[in-house]
This record gives C-alpha cells, sequence and structure tokens, in this order.
C-alpha cells in the first residue's frame, strides 16, 4: 500500500520513500506526494532522484489500485531508498484550476439548476459540461461574473473523510453522483468551499478561493440537446 500524501496535503512538494516495485511501465513507492491521474484531472510529473542518479517522472498514473510513477528511463531497483519531487507549478496550476471548475459548477448550479455530465482539465484550462437546454456567450458573460465575484470571497477549501453511508444519505453529495463511486471506497473524501459547493472529489486543490486568481469563460458550445459545455482559463500567478 502508497501511502498517498496529496489526499491530505496538496501543498506537500517533496518527499523520502522506498521503491516497492520497478519495472519497464515505472515505479511504485511506498509514500508519495504525486497525485495519480483521474477524475480529469492529470497525473503529476516531476522527478526522482537517489544515489548517484535520477530519472524524470512524466506521468504518474493508477494501477492495481496503487499510483504508478511513469519514468524516462530506467527505474531504480525496488529497495532503493529515493527523493521524490513534484513539478510544484505545474501542480498548483492544476490546483488553482480545479477549485475554479467546482465553483463553476456551483454557479451554473444555483443560476440555472444544471448539472455537471463531465469535464476535464489540463493546467490553467478546463471545460465542463452541463444538462443545460440552451447557451449562449452573453451566458458564459454572466457566468464569468459570478464566478469572479465569489472566487474573490476568499471562501476556505477544505478536506474532509466522510463515511460512505453518511455520504449516501447527503442531498448535496447525492446531486454530484456520490452513488457511482465503488462500493469498497469507505470513507469517502469530500472537498468543501464553504458556503459555495460540497463534492465527493479525489483531486488535489487550493486552500481558498482567492488563490485562484483570474478565470475566465472564453468560450461557449452546444455538443446536443442538454448537452452544453463551457471553457475556460485560469491566468497564470
Amino acid at each position: 500500500m502508497t501511502e498517498e500524501i496529496a489526499a491530505v496535503d496538496a501543498y506537500a512538494r517533496e518527499v523520502e520513500a522506498t521503491v516497492l516495485e520497478a519495472s519497464p511501465r515505472g515505479v511504485v513507492l511506498d509514500r508519495t506526494v504525486f497525485y495519480a491521474r483521474g477524475g480529469g484531472q492529470p497525473g503529476d510529473t516531476g522527478w526522482l532522484r537517489w544515489e548517484g542518479d535520477e530519472a524524470r517522472v512524466v506521468d504518474t498514473i493508477r494501477r492495481d489500485g496503487r499510483p504508478l510513477h511513469v519514468l524516462e528511463g530506467p527505474p531504480p531497483p525496488a529497495g532503493t531508498r529515493v527523493r521524490a519531487g513534484i513539478d510544484w507549478e505545474r501542480r498548483h496550476l492544476l490546483m488553482r484550476t480545479h477549485t475554479a471548475l467546482h465553483v463553476l459548477s456551483a454557479v451554473v448550479w444555483r443560476s440555472h439548476g444544471a448539472k455537471v455530465t463531465g469535464g476535464n482539465m489540463e493546467p490553467g484550462v478546463a471545460r465542463m459540461d452541463f444538462e443545460l437546454e440552451a447557451i449562449s456567450a452573453d451566458l458564459g458573460r454572466r457566468v464569468e461574473e459570478e464566478l469572479s465575484a465569489l472566487l474573490a470571497e476568499d471562501r476556505p477549501v477544505r478536506v474532509r473523510f466522510v463515511p460512505r453511508a453518511e455520504a449516501l444519505a447527503d442531498p448535496d453529495l447525492v446531486r454530484t453522483k456520490v452513488n457511482l463511486i465503488p462500493e469498497h471506497v469507505d470513507p469517502i473524501r469530500v472537498v468543501e468551499i464553504e458556503g459555495i459547493d460540497v463534492q465527493a472529489d479525489g483531486g488535489t486543490h487550493v486552500r481558498s478561493t482567492a488563490e485562484v486568481g483570474r478565470v475566465r469563460v472564453v468560450k461557449t458550445e452546444s455538443k446536443g440537446r442538454a448537452f452544453k459545455r463551457m471553457r475556460i482559463e485560469v491566468d497564470p500567478a
């Protein structure tokens, strides 16, 4: 089992660890600060360093329930002590982008009662799909204004772990489809933006909405009946 530090501390950048498994696919560590790709958020990149050598981590994915650090070059053998570090600027931009998407989903739910049907992100850019009958550039502008106002309120963002039975009884979590989380997951990780949004979520987020910075709705698209898309950009810090 790997201790996944990002689940409880998204600001941890480096860690000392031991290689549990090594293969041409990559390495599994006993503990890591890397986030494994999932939920629309890309996996972290970074580096591993050990005595006399180092390697780039070009992706982090999940294999057999554990983070697999995909390396550029030969891996260190099992048992090697390593120092593992993420590309912090990239990760922090992903954290800001992810929190922005949660606030965006809350804005559209409040104003139109529209549920999220999908989404994806890269550092600083993202899309979100909604069960909306109609969309326009004007709607995008209004959503951006409300989104900006909420972000500026400097609301705290908190992570907590909730027993599965309790999560399945929470109306807000039911709305965001907590029931789709595999049955073996208990407790369920919940991300709450105070007074704005609460969702079951495994990704990394900033500590406060003000840390997100400026977000622009750059495009609105109709992908079909009750299938509308908004694209956002998060300004570099």
